[in-house]
């Protein structure tokens, strides 16, 4: 597993917990608690405080766009799981270098492995929508399509 992959697992673990104590107390102490379950190194530890720093700073305009992008479903609908896996991936997608590919391909790989059946369809089509306003090609966006795993 790559560094910045566990960062990202462990940035869904302090959203989840920050998101359900209704963003009351500080988010950076959950990390630092995390990341101590985890034992991170420094390198894996930056890029985190560096993401939660970031998601946080645009809580507001991300819940904004996840209603924008999911009409359908109110946010408080939306599972905690999904919601954080959300804003990390529009995050990353809007907010930071990362590549599109890499950002999308991460949230649907969170969502696939603690979200629910759904989760991977519902993030992928979330951000699919978001790439695409972004100006992206079609065929960029069929590398985002996910395979149907039921039989």
């Amino acid at each position: 597993m790559s560094n910045r992959h566990l960062s990202r697992i462990i940035i869904l673990q302090t959203l989840f917990a920050w998101d359900f104590n209704k963003t009351q107390g500080n988010p950076e102490k959950i990390l630092e608690y995390t990341e101590q379950e985890f034992n991170t190194t420094k390198n894996d530890s930056e890029f985190a405080k560096n993401l939660l720093k970031g998601i946080v700073g645009k809580w507001k305009e991300l819940n904004e766009l996840i209603v924008k992008y999911a009409p359908e479903w109110p946010l408080k609908q939306i599972s905690l799981i999904d919601r954080n896996i959300l804003r990390i991936g529009i995050y990353e997608l809007k907010f930071e270098n990362t590549p599109p590919k890499v950002a999308i391909n991460e949230a649907i790989e969170l969502s696939k492995d603690y979200g629910g059946d759904n989760s991977g369809k519902f993030v992928n089509g979330v951000l699919g929508s978001i790439y695409k306003e972004m100006g992206a090609t079609e065929e960029e966006l069929k590398e985002f399509e996910i395979p149907n795993t039921t039989n």
